[in-house]
């Protein structure tokens, strides 16, 4: 419950603070390149249940028809105003719209594409016993993931490497879960953007 107070507390406060920001990013979406403002794409939610994520869009308008689900280094499909978003994470602000939704929360495990939750093992899935998180543990350690995913093999490398690693930490993370285990990585994350 105080998770849950914490997250309504912050979003909201966030949303308001932000909306100037907010108001002129979506300007800057509409400029540079036809689209919508928003990407709604599908991920795996709490229980399994799916929920659209609301995120700026940094990619042509139909990109999902041109490439695959994961933005990878160097993907043709970004657009200029998309690697700026991308590059400070700006893009995941109007998440705060799906944790007023109570389908994330601020901190937790970062919501999947349900192609790649169908890989996951039985311990694996225990990620979804909670809410997503806009940012987490293992989004901390793969703050740079598109640069990792390179090469002819970047799907396998994904599969095989990189999404083992993030289930991992979070499963760490939902061992000893705590408000100030999330109010630090809510820090982590802020200052990171800096760097």
């Amino acid at each position: 419950m105080a998770k849950r107070l914490f997250d309504i507390g912050i979003s909201l406060l966030g949303l308001v603070l932000l909306a100037p920001l907010l108001g002129i990013l979506a300007l800057w979406i509409k400029l540079d390149s036809p689209g919508p403002v928003f990407f709604r794409g599908a991920r795996v939610g709490r229980g399994g249940r799916l929920f659209r994520i609301y995120k700026f869009r940094t990619m042509i308008a139909d990109a999902a028809q041109r490439g695959p689900g994961i933005t990878t280094a160097q993907d043709p499909r970004v657009t200029q105003a998309g690697r700026f978003l991308r590059r400070f994470k700006l893009d995941e602000l109007p998440q705060l719209l799906n944790v007023l939704k109570g389908e994330m929360s601020l901190v937790g495990p970062r919501p999947e594409d349900p192609r790649y939750v169908a890989l996951y093992t039985a311990e694996q899935r225990r990620v979804l016993d909670v809410r997503p998180g806009i940012t987490g543990i293992a989004s901390l350690h793969f703050r740079h993931e598109e640069a990792l995913l390179s090469g002819d093999d970047w799907q396998r490398r994904y599969i095989e490497e990189i999404m083992p690693q993030k289930l991992a930490l979070e499963l760490a993370y939902l061992e000893h879960p705590s408000l100030a285990q999330d109010v630090a990585i809510l820090l982590k994350t802020f200052l990171a953007l800096f760097r």
